[in-house]
């Protein structure tokens, strides 16, 4: 078996919860989403991101505006719309339960568990 596709079919599962969850904050710029999200021990690439973020923007659960940057193009900042605000609490509310899960099945005392 192989330990990094397990490892990366994880951090697929939870990433558009990640991003959300930042995007949540306020308008975010996509190299600032990469930059939180390494910062986090979470790497993801630009190649992944941008996708993931048209993807969300075409599902309504996205917004964008265009702001001008005195440094090079005009830059996108995304925000959650209303739709994605729902989605992001179904998602909370269903990472809460998967953890809660988790957390107690991987924390159980062993001894607990062999007991007849």
């Amino acid at each position: 078996m192989n330990i990094e596709n397990t490892q990366s079919q994880m951090r697929k599962g939870i990433l558009e919860f990640c991003i959300l969850s930042i995007i949540r904050r306020g308008e975010a710029y996509p190299s600032d989403i990469v930059e939180e999200m390494r910062a986090a021990n979470l790497q993801i690439l630009e190649g992944t991101l941008y996708p993931l973020l048209t993807r969300l923007k075409n599902a309504d659960m996205l917004t964008y505006r265009w702001v001008e940057s005195n440094s090079g193009p005009p830059r996108k900042y995304f925000s959650l719309t209303e739709k994605g605000e729902t989605f992001y609490k179904e998602l909370e509310q269903t990472w809460n339960e998967l953890s809660n899960g988790v957390n107690a099945l991987a924390n159980k005392n062993d001894k607990t568990f062999n007991q007849p």
